[in-house]
């Protein structure tokens, strides 16, 4: 019941994780020690996005967003929250890895190193410019783990959008299951369709079992993620 977020823009929207609502009663501190009643404008399950509003008397102050899509391997990151509630902290650490779905297909997370805690959930992932890459919201726990993941910001915000718009996000569906194999020639994965779901748009354009797809647009795919994402 307790976290972090993001001021979306001025006119009071904010972005935090779904997974630290609990309860009707939510109630949003700002950084100048004011407290706001919030009401909740949309969550999505499949992202853990949540989207609150508050009322203030003067505007408030978004954050400038980066791309997270021309992150690099190795960049320096800040992680900003309220960590165990003991107040507004900043850690720092580089980007580990990019892609990384985690067991949920529907996000291709950003890996980093930087120290991450409950309390810290919702709050921004932000470049050497002070720009949001990204949403942290999971860490991999365990002595030693240095393991943590937000969500891009590119991603954030377009479910953000859609959840201000229309209250709920409409996740495309294509139709299939997804099998990822290595190819023993060139090292690289394949990803081969498992299922087929019957008069789905899958289906309707012809794809088959055991098929395997090479692109989706211009995108090459390596894995599962790439023709979800």
């Amino acid at each position: 019941g307790m976290g972090s977020g993001v001021i979306f823009s001025n006119d009071g929207y904010i972005v935090t994780n779904l997974h630290i609502l609990s309860g009707k009663n939510i109630t949003v501190k700002i950084n100048d020690g004011e407290s706001y009643p919030a009401s909740v404008i949309g969550i999505d399950k499949n992202t853990d996005i949540a989207v609150l509003k508050i009322s203030s008397k003067e505007k408030l102050k978004s954050i400038s967003f980066a791309d997270s899509d021309n992150l690099k391997i190795g960049d320096r990151v800040l992680a900003i929250g309220n960590p165990y509630g003991i107040g507004i902290s900043v850690s720092n650490g580089i980007i580990s890895a990019t892609g990384r779905d985690y067991g949920n297909p529907y996000l291709q997370l950003i890996q980093t190193d930087a120290a991450i805690n409950p309390g810290n959930s919702g709050g921004p992932l932000l470049n050497s410019y002070g720009e949001v890459i990204g949403i942290n919201t999971l860490i991999r726990s365990g002595p030693g783990a240095g393991l943590s993941f937000a969500i891009p910001i590119n991603k954030a915000k377009e479910i953000a959008y859609q959840l201000i718009k229309n209250g709920k996000v409409i996740h495309p569906m294509i139709g299939i299951s997804l099998i990822e194999e290595s190819n023993s020639e060139n090292k690289d994965n394949i990803v081969k369709v498992g299922y087929v779901v019957p008069n789905s748009p899958a289906e309707k354009s012809g794809i088959k079992i055991d098929d395997i797809l090479i692109k989706v647009g211009s995108r090459d795919i390596k894995t599962a993620s790439d023709v979800i994402d």
